[in-house]
């Protein structure tokens, strides 16, 4: 098959198979870009309700239109009557080898898990039921998107594009079984009622969404009874689950969740799962990691009273940088020596507050009058007064 051609796609390796098909990795010739084909092998596509099944894949996957869905590009013949879907290519880990791994860390297991969901409350507005909802039929691309695969067990609800699911078209083990009681699928995903063979509606994918959590958050299997399948349907069918072997950092609202997805009544079970994206997302807020703040701050201060701040401290800065900079001028003193006139006593002065203006008061018989008269004084005592303007004196 490898380096063979499907209409213009050319097959280079091969990824998987099971029951519904190989899958191959295979090039668009004409868009150069690589794709998926799942091939039906010629042997089983002669089975008519194998053949049915495969068209109803491409027909069920054409009629979604979600980024948590593969997407599917066209349905082609292989050269021996045989019927080939051509698929998105996505690349990476299913989530079945991340688990084999062990755990996966909460805040992962829960972005996981929403996106899941909310890829599966797509396909059921459509009236689509995946009834094969596993982690080998979920993939993570490197860029954290996830996309649920494989829709080939899917069959239509009454009232969505496609009519109700007879007998026929009821879960079975094996491809020929016409009657209820026998199951298709995996049985450690299967819902009670899908397990005991009876009509399958949303609430069988909102079952298997239940079991895919608790092993991402646990690392290990819920259903995993024995070495045949009978045991495992009986653990699906009547195993007490203890929910006491989540994490302890389970937070209980998750908890709360898987217990009404894990409800074995299906009356009583959550009925819808876009009600699990909602409850998963607001959890995923509250337990994601911290985020630095880059942006600026829109604190009550404001951006516009920080410019300001900072313009002042840049001012002050300056004014303070120039202020102790500046040599003060230096003060000129000086000295002078003031003789009283001839004859006279000086009995007193005295000295302004600027330091610029000195009163000398000087008393005599000979010139007493004649300074007295010179000054205005009509006492015996007279004032010189002696005034510099432009410096202090020092008056010795």
């Amino acid at each position: 098959m490898i380096g063979e051609s499907i209409a213009h796609y050319r097959i280079t390796a091969k990824i998987g198979e099971g029951g519904m098909g190989e899958v191959y990795r295979a090039t668009d010739t004409k868009l150069s870009r690589e794709v998926a084909i799942k091939v039906l092998p010629a042997a089983v596509a002669r089975d008519p309700d194998r053949l049915a099944r495969f068209e109803r894949e491409a027909k069920v996957l054409a009629a979604l239109n979600h980024p948590n869905i593969a997407a599917i590009y066209g349905l082609e013949e292989t050269g021996n009557n045989g019927r080939a879907i051509v698929m998105e290519l996505v690349e990476g880990p299913t989530l079945a080898e991340r688990i084999a791994s062990g755990l996966i860390p909460l805040d992962e297991s829960l972005k996981i898990a929403a996106q899941i969901a909310d890829g599966m409350e797509a396909a059921h507005e459509k009236g689509i039921v995946h009834r094969d909802l596993k982690p080998a039929n979920v993939k993570a691309s490197h860029e954290g998107i996830v996309k649920v695969l494989d829709l080939g067990l899917a069959t239509a609800l009454p009232g969505g594009d496609r009519e109700a699911s007879d007998t026929a078209n009821s879960p079975t083990l094996t491809m020929g079984a016409t009657s209820a009681g026998v199951i298709l699928g995996t049985a450690s995903y299967m819902s009670p009622e899908q397990a005991s063979g009876r009509r399958v509606d949303k609430r069988a994918d909102i079952w298997s969404f239940g079991v895919v959590l608790w092993e991402m958050l646990t690392g290990r299997r819920l259903f995993d009874g024995g070495e045949t399948v009978s045991h495992t349907l009986a653990d699906v069918l009547r195993a007490p689950i203890d929910f006491d072997k989540l994490p302890a950092s389970t937070p209980a609202p998750i908890r709360d969740l898987l217990k009404r997805c894990l409800d074995r009544d299906v009356k009583t079970r959550l009925r819808d799962i876009g009600e699990a994206r909602v409850a998963i997302s607001r959890v995923g807020q509250a337990v994601a990691p911290p985020v630095v703040e880059t942006a600026p701050s829109r604190s009550r201060f404001g951006i516009g009273n920080w410019a300001a701040a900072a313009v002042l401290v840049v001012a002050l800065g300056a004014l303070a940088f120039v202020h102790f900079r500046e040599t003060p001028p230096l003060e000129h003193a000086l000295r002078y020596n003031i003789a009283p006139p001839e004859g006279g006593t000086v009995h007193s002065f005295a000295v302004s507050p600027d330091g610029r203006t000195v009163v000398i008061g000087v008393g005599g018989r000979r010139q007493a009058p004649a300074m007295a008269a010179t000054h205005g004084c009509t006492s015996v005592a007279a004032h010189a007064v002696y005034r510099r303007r432009d410096v202090p004196l020092l008056v010795a």
